[in-house]
């Protein structure tokens, strides 16, 4: 069903750390590198064990901004699940994280999930342009879920 090709309104993003002899820093993102709609209204943390998933799933209004710096590498996925997309029903996979630190912009409605392919704790970051259940947390979870789903065409390598 889906074919490997670019998915319009994907951004990557190399990311690049400054080095010194007391460490490192790498900007995430910059207001004057990104299109207002994906500014971030929020940033969060996650840490995934080796060989784990998350997702696949879609957001209905809301675009993620993955930050993937390491430790560790993730395989994303993506799957344009847009109708009117000039390229609807393709796929791309991209490894991103340690080895090729990225930041990828993933607009709504584009079906994406990780996974830990590293052998240690991985960290993502995301930055997405909507609050987490709206101000307040008093909104509905924009989220459209297709991990549990056995006939999902949104697959994944074990």
């Amino acid at each position: 069903m889906f074919k490997k090709g670019s998915i319009e309104g994907i951004e990557i993003r190399p990311l690049k750390a400054f080095s010194d002899k007391r460490g490192w820093l790498m900007e995430l993102f910059r207001t004057d590198e990104i299109d207002g709609e994906y500014l971030p209204a929020m940033t969060y943390i996650s840490m995934t064990r080796p060989g784990v998933a998350r997702g696949p799933h879609e957001h209905l209004d809301q675009a993620d901004y993955f930050c993937f710096a390491g430790p560790s590498d993730f395989r994303l996925y993506l799957w344009d699940n847009r109708p009117g997309s000039a390229t609807y029903l393709n796929m791309m996979e991209i490894v991103a994280g340690e080895s090729s630190p990225m930041a990828v912009i993933v607009p709504k409605n584009v079906v994406h999930a990780y996974r830990n392919i590293g052998d240690r704790d991985g960290i993502v970051i995301n930055c997405p342009n909507r609050l987490y259940r709206g101000k307040g947390k008093k909104d509905g979870v924009d989220e459209v879920r297709h991990e549990d789903d056995a006939a999902s065409p949104f697959r994944m390598e074990s």
